[in-house]
């Protein structure tokens, strides 16, 4: 992933995650993805309790933003896929140790985590130098523009 893009992910600064319920955008505070190593997925969380949930599944595209301390942020859009496995789980209760105050262990059935599958990155600040965009495809991110 690029460096950039990390450096702004890595802080816990305003976070927001977009999605859609009934035909109209809904913006809510979002906590901090999880980077796997191993597949270049971002990783985000909610439960299925939640009406997030349920927009998820009836449009599964969002868009989450995030503003680092020295204000240049991050647009990251995709598909949202779901991802039961233990491993993916248990990573994302090792990155946020406050997951288990309220889910208790990774196999809780409400836990349920999240990637976004062809995701586009766009990189902007207030400076007069264009954004960047990046694609992620098949696990690595790719300057376009």
């Amino acid at each position: 992933m690029s460096q950039e893009i990390l450096s702004v992910i890595q802080h816990y600064t305003p976070a927001y995650l977009a999605t859609v319920d009934d035909g109209k955008p809904r913006v809510r505070p979002w906590g901090l993805p999880h980077l796997d190593a191993e597949t270049g997925r971002l990783y985000f969380s909610t439960a299925s309790t939640k009406a997030v949930y349920e927009q998820l599944l009836a449009v599964p595209y969002v868009e989450y933003s995030q503003t680092s301390p020295d204000n240049v942020w991050v647009r990251i859009s995709g598909t949202v896929q779901f991802d039961e496995s233990p491993e993916a789980k248990e990573a994302l209760f090792k990155h946020e140790p406050q997951l288990a105050n309220i889910y208790k262990t990774p196999d809780n059935p409400v836990f349920k985590i999240f990637y976004l599958e062809e995701a586009r990155v766009t990189v902007d600040d207030y400076s007069p130098n264009p954004q960047r965009v990046y694609e992620f495809k098949n696990g690595s991110f790719t300057l376009l523009a």
